[in-house]
């Protein structure tokens, strides 16, 4: 039997969170293929400003055109269904009058994506629909893990401290994106009074910065493997269930003030616009995956609680 890990399914799984996962696998797998064709066309655009024959950088404009519009006709897919859950998120925030985690996500899309389409339609300006395709995949991957994380919690007991942390990373989260929205929205309009070709890009890599993935899943990951770490060691297989909980804790703070700290370094070269809003985009993701691995280390069965079982039936 297969070792339980941190997103193993829970035993417990109803229909509607299979379904929930099977939906969230099938828009990231495709995300993702729509992020690969996006990049592979985005290509010729990246060699525009070099030094060639006036011939060939008319034909080189010619396949940007073509290109710009192909990579429009896969996005519409990628925005309209694979980022669902974002629109849907965004709306019944903003209906209860609150900012919720989907807001940036969904300003930052839009922020991308109908310049883009502007800009294709007019044959004029830049288009960020690689920049799209890599911040909806990687956002999709970075909830995949936290939706298999919070499911890897579910009808698990949690005490008044593991609530308490959850609400902790919560509230950091909201503050968190508040303080994004309104930090890209005064950078954008300075960036538009000063450097307007600009004002798009530093604006959407902020909004790409302000999802807080890495922030929401930091609790939830470290619980989740926690709960695998249990498994894994048996029902008398503890050795010290306090060391357990110590260190999920110190792994969720870490979790925690690890991926602020990461985005704090990260706004102000944003802001300065030394950061492209792919790029913001893989930082978001790796932000994501870092604190996945360091919850991981808990399932390791190195650390003094686990495999108690096994030291006690090893002969003397």
């Amino acid at each position: 039997m297969r070792a339980p890990s941190l997103f193993t399914p829970p035993p417990n799984m109803t229909d509607a969170m299979r379904s929930a996962r099977r939906h969230m696998l099938a828009r990231t797998g495709l995300a993702w293929l729509v992020m690969m064709q996006v990049m592979m066309l985005a290509f010729p655009g990246y060699l525009r400003h070099g030094a060639r024959a006036p011939d060939a950088q008319q034909s080189l404009e010619q396949a940007i055109v073509l290109m710009n519009w192909l990579s429009l006709v896969l996005c519409v897919p990628l925005v309209l269904y694979c980022a669902w859950p974002v629109w849907r998120g965004a709306c019944r925030a903003l209906s209860r009058r609150r900012i919720g985690m989907d807001v940036p996500v969904a300003l930052g899309i839009l922020a991308a994506f109908v310049p883009s389409v502007v800009a294709t339609w007019r044959d004029a300006g830049e288009v960020y629909f690689d920049s799209v395709s890599m911040f909806v995949a990687f956002l999709l991957t970075a909830r995949f893990l936290e939706t298999c994380a919070r499911q890897a919690l579910s009808g698990q007991p949690h005490d008044s401290r593991d609530a308490e942390l959850l609400r902790s990373a919560d509230r950091l989260a909201f503050w968190f994106v508040c303080i994004q929205i309104l930090l890209a929205a005064l950078v954008g309009l300075y960036w538009w009074n000063v450097q307007p070709e600009h004002a798009v890009a530093v604006t959407v890599a902020l909004l790409v910065m302000s999802c807080p993935c890495a922030l929401s899943m930091s609790v939830p990951a470290a619980l989740a493997a926690r709960h695998a770490a249990r498994l894994r060691a048996g029902e008398d297989g503890l050795r010290d269930p306090a060391a357990l909980d110590r260190a999920m804790r110190r792994v969720a703070r870490q979790n925690l003030h690890g991926s602020l700290a990461w985005h704090l370094l990260m706004a102000p070269l944003a802001a300065c616009g030394w950061v492209q809003p792919w790029v913001a985009a893989i930082t978001m993701l790796l932000s994501s995956l870092a604190v996945a691995a360091n919850a991981w280390r808990l399932t390791r069965p190195a650390g003094g609680w686990a495999a108690g079982r096994q030291a006690a039936a090893q002969p003397v």
